[in-house]
């Protein structure tokens, strides 16, 4: 779709809304006030930091008057580092570090990469609005349900709990190419992309929303964001992480205060350090961090602290190349802490 001139807040919401109809590749642009062909970014990977980087391209273009031009498409986590260790995107939308395979297929590449936290999100369970006998789940139900051993056997409500119904239980989740199936499967079940197969998968969210909305047995998880922009359409879950506070909404709050465990998470943008030189690049990504704690509340996710923001702009303008956050341990852990440490 093409973004139109409308500009301020009420411009961001329509954001919130395009979330529900978002396409495989959605190029962002105004029309062009010059005879040249604009510059170009691309960017590609999670749908759960589309709504963020969308809302940036937007206010960025309009901010440049059409000399720029920001395509932004949602084929995964996965997906989108594959396109960016092969050179073929300048930024990588991620809603996980990167790993250890895609640092050395970027390697093989020459790829050097500059990591950077934009956003924390609340990845979130959700339900049918008329499904009335799950208020809460623990995260063994959710083991329960999600395990590889559940395939095929744990089909019905009542096998998950008891006093729950003798009713079929339809499962929507991420595909393997997903960040947030990479997440949710290692904080659940304990190891990334272990997980049943036997649950209708899509790295679109939108997929997900219009499955659970329409199928009053069915239980599904994806960002945040997601979920407030269908919220009419959808329940939110409060998990019970076992840990003697009982079940949490997510929330900003929840999120903030660290009580909304084990689903929360940092989200990135990760940015190729030879196409940063590009002034277009550049001028993008510092307005990107520059706005972010706006934007990012906007579309309904959770800002980073301030100091954090700060140390990631420091980072980008160093050109601190490398992971400070792949394969350490962010949950419960200060972001700032993170950012300090030397990268990988």
């Amino acid at each position: 779709m093409v973004a139109n001139k409308i500009k301020g807040k009420a411009n961001r919401l329509r954001v919130m809304t395009a979330i529900a109809a978002v396409a495989a590749t959605v190029a962002l642009g105004v029309p062009a006030v010059k005879s040249q062909s604009p510059a170009t970014i691309k960017i590609d990977g999670s749908s759960t930091v589309y709504p963020i980087t969308e809302a940036v391209a937007e206010e960025f273009q309009n901010a440049r008057r059409g000399s720029v031009r920001v395509t932004v498409g949602i084929s995964g986590t996965g997906g989108g580092f594959k396109k960016f260790c092969a050179g073929e995107i300048d930024i990588s939308n991620a809603s996980r570090p990167i790993k250890a395979e895609e640092m050395e297929a970027c390697k093989a590449q020459g790829i050097d990469y500059i990591e950077l936290p934009v956003a924390y999100d609340a990845l979130t369970v959700v339900v049918h609005p008329q499904n009335n006998w799950v208020n809460s789940i623990t995260v063994e139900e959710l083991k329960k349900m999600w395990e590889p051993g559940a395939q095929g056997k744990i089909t019905k409500w009542n096998q998950v709990r008891s006093s729950w119904p003798d009713a079929p239980l339809t499962l929507f989740g991420p595909g393997a190419d997903s960040g947030t199936f990479d997440y949710f499967t290692e904080a659940i079940n304990g190891k990334s992309k272990e997980s049943r197969t036997d649950y209708t998968p899509s790295e679109d969210d939108n997929v997900l929303v219009q499955g659970v909305s329409r199928d009053r047995n069915a239980l599904g998880y994806f960002g945040y964001a997601y979920y407030e922009a269908n919220k009419t359409r959808l329940k939110a879950v409060p998990i019970d992480a076992g840990k003697g506070q009982g079940a949490v909404l997510p929330s900003r709050q929840t999120v903030e205060t660290g009580t909304y465990q084990p689903l929360s998470r940092p989200i990135f943008i990760y940015v190729n350090a030879k196409a940063a030189n590009r002034s277009e690049i550049k001028e993008f990504v510092e307005f990107y961090i520059d706005n972010a704690p706006e934007l990012v509340s906007e579309v309904k996710y959770v800002p980073l602290p301030a100091e954090a923001y700060t140390l990631a702009m420091g980072h980008f303008e160093d050109k601190k190349v490398g992971s400070v956050f792949a394969g350490r341990e962010t949950v419960g852990v200060r972001i700032e802490e993170l950012l300090r440490l030397e990268a990988r």
